[in-house]
């Protein structure tokens, strides 16, 4: 998300070809401890937690680096039209992979609330299997073999947090026009305050977990509702994690005078990237919180 320079440096008028690289093989080489590490502390081993932290902190120096390169590539105008080109292209299927994985998780939550219910509580299953089954969502299992919790509701934590990320939304589009019109200043306050909003929401679901384990007994071996919930409102935390992440890098460039009124799609990317998550999180919040 570095094809965009600043004004001083013309445009490369050909496809530009990156010199050879060792970063993938040495992210690769990080992933595949830190995978080996989890691996291990799954299963009990004690040095598994520290290869899968060996293995994220190689990770995150080797990532440091790699976009790096790819920035300085973009600020000495190696980037053409084309490389701009592809750059979108490549974000977009970052998006879609990542619309995929949402579907997937929504789909389970549709699938055990519209399908598995019912059919388990149908008379036949009743009948043979467990009589004392009640097909509602949602529901203690089977065989109580589920502790007893109680359901996490829209309010107040779920609705401020709606209204956080669509504040930051709002936030980013003033920013991303301030950018457009070389208005530098205002797009830097902007888009410090969608950063601030963004940390903001994962605070508040961090004590919105606080609050499920210890007062609902709501956890993720909750039956198939807490696993869903911690699931699907765990990994939106996860992306506005590393989108307020994305933005704050954008945020150092700007301050550094990197990006232009015409060419900053490091910006624009990164904001496609958060626009996704509020719409994610519109899902969440109707879908897990209201229904």
């Amino acid at each position: 998300m570095s094809a965009s320079h600043s004004a001083h440096v013309k445009e490369a008028p050909y496809y530009f070809v990156p010199a050879d690289s060792a970063h993938p093989v040495r992210a690769s080489f990080c992933l595949l401890i830190v995978m080996l590490g989890a691996s291990a502390w799954v299963n009990s081993v004690d040095a598994g937690k520290w290869a899968v932290l060996v293995g994220l902190l190689g990770l995150f120096v080797v990532l440091y680096n790699w976009f790096g390169d790819a920035i300085r590539e973009s600020e000495a105008g190696l980037n053409s039209k084309r490389i701009d080109v592809s750059y979108r292209w490549s974000m977009s299927w970052f998006i879609f992979s990542e619309v995929m994985f949402f579907a997937a998780f929504f789909g389970a939550l549709w699938y055990t609330r519209t399908v598995t219910m019912p059919w388990l509580g149908d008379l036949d299953h009743k009948q043979f299997l467990w009589p004392e089954f009640n097909a509602v969502w949602p529901n203690l299992g089977p065989a109580g073999v589920v502790e007893a919790f109680e359901t996490m509701g829209p309010f107040w934590l779920p609705t401020i947090n709606t209204a956080l990320l669509l504040a930051s939304g709002v936030t980013l589009t003033i920013s991303h026009h301030a950018l457009r019109e070389n208005h530098r200043g205002k797009a830097k306050f902007w888009l410090f305050a969608t950063i601030v909003l963004g940390f903001v929401f994962v605070g508040c679901q961090a004590y919105e977990y606080i609050y499920a384990y210890s007062s609902l007994n709501l956890r993720f071996d909750s039956g198939a509702y807490g696993s869903l919930f911690y699931m699907l409102t765990g990994f939106h935390g996860f992306h506005v994690l590393l989108g307020a992440t994305m933005l704050t890098v954008i945020l150092i460039r700007l301050m550094k005078g990197h990006f232009t009124a015409d060419h900053h799609f490091g910006f624009e990317g990164a904001a496609w990237y958060w626009h996704f998550v509020d719409v994610v999180w519109l899902g969440l919040y109707l879908f897990v919180y209201w229904f």
